[in-house]
């Protein structure tokens, strides 16, 4: 399945595949992506980074404020996913900040949505489905990411009503049964891509808004094209073709500074802690 996105507007580049914290792993190609595109996705299976994970003697402090809820987490492969998952956040922005994983302060909107205290240029998203976390990084605007399974089936006459405007509805009738099911599959993670990155969720009604299946376009209520580059949008098959992520990115037309190293993005405050803290390890 090739990946589409609006006409005129960058595309969000492929996911990079992290299977580990240590060294040696793509965490360049993340600096690189920040750099040159403005913003970079990371998959990894919750088991690739688990073994290193519970062998990581600095796992508390690592952890920071999440360590209590790790710890309290009951059912066991909910309390690994839930670890690997704050591992991948942290070790993603501290890869694009150039820190320690461990000085970095992850903390959650309402609703859920993890941010990097102090670094509100810095926009993340995430998503996990079976044994797959996904996490996005955006420096010049919103971001949202979403994953399912590559073999799920959405059934079309079920779904299409509460899912699709009725221009996209009509694009789906007309195409054969099964591109049909791989195309509104994607059509839902896109839509959960943006909605997450705009932070609504489930709450934005799927059938406002919708996307030209051809040309990627966002599009009205009635099919008319809705974003003037201001939005970009991707679907890429991951892990051998296991899963499918989709992204949607904002560009806000600001100057951001290409250099998203942590003492250039930081206020100063911030930044005497973030420097007492790693002195004093």
């Amino acid at each position: 399945m090739p990946h589409r996105t609006a006409a005129g507007s960058r595309t969000p580049p492929p996911p990079v595949h992290a299977p580990g914290p240590g060294p040696g792993r793509p965490w360049h190609t993340v600096r690189a992506r920040l750099e040159q595109d403005g913003n970079a996705v990371v998959t990894a299976t919750w088991g690739e980074w688990l073994t290193a994970a519970l062998a990581d003697t600095a796992l508390r402090p690592l952890l920071g404020p999440d360590w209590q809820r790790y710890r309290r987490t009951q059912d066991a492969a909910a309390r690994y996913r839930f670890l690997a998952s704050r591992m991948l956040i942290k070790y993603t922005a501290a890869a694009a900040l150039r820190t320690d994983p461990a000085a970095l302060d992850l903390a959650y909107k309402i609703g859920g949505r993890p941010f990097i205290r102090g670094f509100d240029q810095i926009d993340i998203s995430l998503s996990h489905t079976e044994d797959l976390i996904t996490v996005g990084i955006s420096r010049t605007g919103r971001i949202g990411v979403d994953a399912e399974p590559a073999g799920r089936t959405i059934s079309f006459e079920q779904l299409h009503r509460h899912m699709c405007t009725p221009a996209e509805s009509a694009e789906l009738a007309r195409m054969p049964q099964d591109r049909q099911a791989s195309e509104l599959l994607r059509l839902w993670t896109l839509k959960e891509a943006y909605a997450k990155a705009l932070g609504q969720g489930l709450r934005l009604g799927f059938t406002e808004f919708g996307f030209g299946l051809d040309s990627g376009v966002l599009t009205t209520h009635d099919g008319s094209p809705a974003s003037r580059g201001a939005w970009s949008f991707a679907t890429h098959l991951v892990l051998s073709g296991r899963y499918l992520v989709s992204t949607a990115c904002q560009d806000t037309g600001l100057d951001t500074a290409r250099d998203t190293a942590a003492h250039t993005m930081l206020d100063q405050g911030i930044t005497g802690a973030v420097e007492e803290g790693l002195a004093a390890r």
